[in-house]
């Protein structure tokens, strides 16, 4: 038997939580302003993808069990900054070829973001997982089975988090073609690049 009561309080805590600017909203942002709808939708399935797999693995206890092992977790950290530096590298070399040309090549051209891109952020970020073990478990409540609330409660906590993202990608991708301008490219490129080095950094150091 599920614990209800617990539920409204869940709910307005999860919604702080999805409400702060994180890696997913800046990466969907991005995606959708420089790539257009279908690769900011693409790169949120991906994203969910990566966030379903690690609700699953708390509810299923093996959250617990990778959570015990600082290895696992560092070797997850490592993999994220690697691939957060990767992008800053990226963009910095999309940036460096845009300035170049003094234009704004056609986002077929260029297409950033796509359902790997979304996972792969995600995944390797373990600051998810560790959040889902520690945030959880504190609305089990008296409910008589644990796993079945914390499914219940990571299944809400998921769709909160995709509504609020998909309107992010649907209203950044809505906006982005007064967006393509060469100095507001340029200006774009820069802060991802910017943004994704710093995020790179803060998950080595933290």
């Amino acid at each position: 038997m599920l614990d209800l009561t617990l539920l409204p309080a869940f709910l307005a805590a999860s919604v702080v939580f999805v409400l702060t600017p994180g890696l997913d909203a800046f990466l969907l942002l991005r995606t959708s302003l420089r790539s257009g709808r279908r690769a900011g939708l693409l790169t949120l399935l991906g994203i969910h993808g990566a966030s379903a797999l690690q609700v699953g693995l708390v509810v299923s206890g093996l959250g617990i069990v990778l959570a015990r092992h600082p290895t696992v977790l560092t070797a997850l950290r490592w993999a994220g900054a690697a691939y957060l530096g990767y992008l800053a590298l990226a963009t910095a070399r999309e940036l460096a070829r845009s300035w170049r040309s003094g234009s704004v090549e056609a986002a077929a051209g260029h297409r950033a973001g796509g359902f790997a891109q979304g996972f792969l952020c995600n995944i390797t970020n373990p600051k998810m997982m560790l959040f889902s073990l520690a945030f959880l478990p504190q609305f089990i409540g008296s409910a008589g089975s644990p796993t079945a609330q914390l499914a219940l409660l990571g299944g809400a906590f998921t769709v909160l988090a995709a509504a609020w993202e998909l309107l992010l990608v649907l209203t950044a991708s809505r906006i982005a073609p007064r967006l393509r301008r060469p100095a507001v490219h340029n200006t774009l490129e820069a802060v991802s690049a910017t943004t994704f080095l710093a995020m790179s950094v803060a998950l080595v150091v933290h």
